[in-house]
C-alpha cells in the first residue's frame, strides 16, 4: 500500500520518535527528506556501527533521502525555508522554542501544511523546556513505578525505546488524521487547513497507560494484581517460561499442568482477588513446580491443554523459530556499510526493505530538484 506517493515530508527531527514516524510515513509512499546537521542525526552515532552509519539510524530512517546543512548559516536557513515551503508535512524534535529560533515554524510551510511538534513535555506547561528521555518519561507518568522487579528496584520498561516509538506510532496517527481530515475538506470544496500537532513523550507513555491510570485514579490507591499467578518462571533447563491466566478456570487447568491438582482446592487460591492476596504463599509453590522439569517438557503440556504459554526468547530466538521463518515474519536488509540486517515487517503492511540513507548522500540531488 503506497496511499501517500506523491507526499512531500520535510523531517528535521533527530533520535528516534521524530524519525520513526517519517520512516513510517515512507513505508506509506511519501518521499521523506531529512535534513541533517553537519554531525549527523546523533543516532548515527550510538549502537552497531560502521562510518556515519549505525543500526539504531538504520532503523528509524529507513526510506528517506538525506541532505545535510548547516542551520546557523544564513544560506543554509534560506534552503530549508525554500524547502519548508514546499512541504506537505514537516517534522520538528526540537526543544520548545527552538525550532521557531531556526525558522521551523508552522508558518514557514504551506498554507495547508500538516507541521509536527515532538518533545519530551508538550510545547506549552510549566514542564515544556525540560529535557526528556525514555526512561524519563516512563518514570514521570508511572510506568517505571509499575514494573517493580525481583530485586524489589522500580525499572523502566524494556525494549529500550518503548516510549520513543509509542511517540512515533501516536504521531503518525495524527499525521494520518490530519490529511484524511484535509482530504475531506477537499471532497467538499472547501479549502484545506493547515493543521498544527503537538506530541510529547510525556502523553504519549500517559496513553499507553491509559487503563492502568484509569483504575489507579478511580481507586485512589494500586489495585490488586491483575491475574496472579501469570509470569514467567525458571524450568530446570535454566529456560524460562511465560504463561497468563485470563479466566478462573484458567487456574485448575494450570495446577492440572503442573501437576498440582490439589492446589487448586485451596480456598487461599480460589479466586483471582485472593490469589493476589495470597500471592507470597503461591508463588513460591508455582516456582518450586517449574523447577522440577526442563522447559521442553512444560511447553507441550502448556500447549497441549491450550494455555497461553511460551518460552522466553531471545531476538535470536525469535529469528530462528520455525513460524517466524514459515511467515516471513523478518525481512533482510542490505545496508550499504552495515551488511545484511533482519528488520520485523511492518504489522498489516508486510516487507518493506529499504535501506536508510548516509549523511548528506542527497544533498546535491535534492537541492537541484528544487532549485536550489
Amino acid at each position: 500500500m503506497q496511499p501517500y506517493k506523491g507526499l512531500f515530508v520535510l523531517d528535521t527531527s533527530q533520535g528516534i520518535a521524530g524519525p520513526y514516524c517519517a520512516t513510517q510515513l515512507a513505508a506509506l509512499g511519501a518521499t521523506v527528506v531529512k535534513v541533517e546537521p553537519p554531525a549527523g542525526d546523533w543516532s548515527r552515532g550510538l549502537s552497531t556501527k560502521a562510518g556515519t552509519q549505525s543500526v539504531m539510524h538504520t532503523a528509524f530512517n529507513r526510506g528517506k533521502r538525506s541532505i545535510m546543512l548547516d542551520l546557523a548559516a544564513p544560506a543554509d536557513q534560506a534552503k530549508l525555508a525554500a524547502l519548508a515551503a514546499r512541504a506537505d508535512v514537516m517534522l520538528e524534535a526540537f526543544r520548545p522554542g527552538v525550532a521557531q529560533r531556526i525558522g521551523i515554524t508552522p508558518a514557514a510551510g504551506k498554507a495547508d501544511v500538516v507541521f509536527v511538534s515532538i518533545s519530551g513535555f508538550g510545547q506549552a506547561g510549566p514542564y515544556s523546556e525540560r529535557p526528556c528521555t525514555d526512561s524519563i518519561a516512563q518514570a514521570f507518568t508511572g510506568m517505571v513505578a509499575m514494573n517493580q522487579g525481583m530485586d524489589g528496584v522500580p525499572h523502566r520498561t524494556g525494549p529500550f525505546f518503548t516510549v520513543d516509538m509509542v511517540t512515533g506510532l501516536s504521531a503518525m496517527v495524527a499525521v494520518q488524521a490530519a490529511l484524511a481530515e484535509q482530504m475531506r475538506d477537499r471532497l467538499s470544496h472547501a479549502a484545506p487547513q493547515r493543521r498544527v500537532l503537538d506530541v510529547s513523550l510525556h502523553q504519549s507513555s500517559a496513553a499507553l497507560l491509559g487503563y492502568n491510570v484509569a483504575e489507579w485514579g478511580l481507586l485512589g490507591r494500586a489495585p490488586g494484581a491483575l491475574n496472579t499467578p501469570s509470569g514467567a518462571y525458571e524450568a530446570a533447563d535454566g529456560r524460562w517460561v511465560m504463561f497468563g491466566l485470563l479466566r478462573e478456570p484458567d487456574f485448575v487447568t494450570l495446577c492440572q499442568v503442573l501437576e498440582l491438582e490439589d492446589l487448586s482446592q485451596d480456598p487461599r487460591f480460589a479466586t483471582f482477588p485472593q490469589r493476589s492476596l495470597n500471592r507470597e504463599a503461591l508463588l513460591p509453590i508455582i516456582r518450586g513446580a517449574f523447577l522440577r522439569q526442563p522447559s521442553g517438557y512444560w511447553l507441550p503440556r502448556f500447549h497441549a491443554a491450550r494455555m497461553l504459554c511460551d518460552q522466553v526468547n531471545t531476538p535470536l530466538d525469535w529469528l530462528a523459530d520455525a513460524h517466524v521463518q514459515a511467515t516471513a515474519a523478518a525481512v533482510p536488509l542490505e545496508q550499504p556499510g552495515l551488511g545484511t540486517l533482519p528488520f520485523p515487517a511492518l504489522p498489516g503492511l508486510g516487507p518493506w526493505s529499504v535501506p536508510a540513507p548516509d549523511l548528506g548522500e542527497h544533498t546535491e540531488d535534492v537541492l537541484r530538484e528544487f532549485g536550489l
